[in-house]
């Protein structure tokens, strides 16, 4: 593999675990709000992101 795609991979792969921490964040203030609605669409995108 190439630096190139190395480094373009290990970029992609940082911003989306920040992503993916955003939304369980955001999931457990929607918990603490009892919006459950909201923390199990949160919950959802973010396992799916980790598929």
């Amino acid at each position: 593999m190439k630096s190139e795609t190395r480094s373009v991979l290990l970029k992609a792969y940082t911003e989306l675990h920040k992503v993916v921490e955003e939304l369980y964040q955001a999931h457990d203030r929607a918990i603490e709000n009892n919006d459950f609605d909201d923390a199990s669409l949160l919950a959802s995108r973010a396992d799916r992101l980790c598929e």
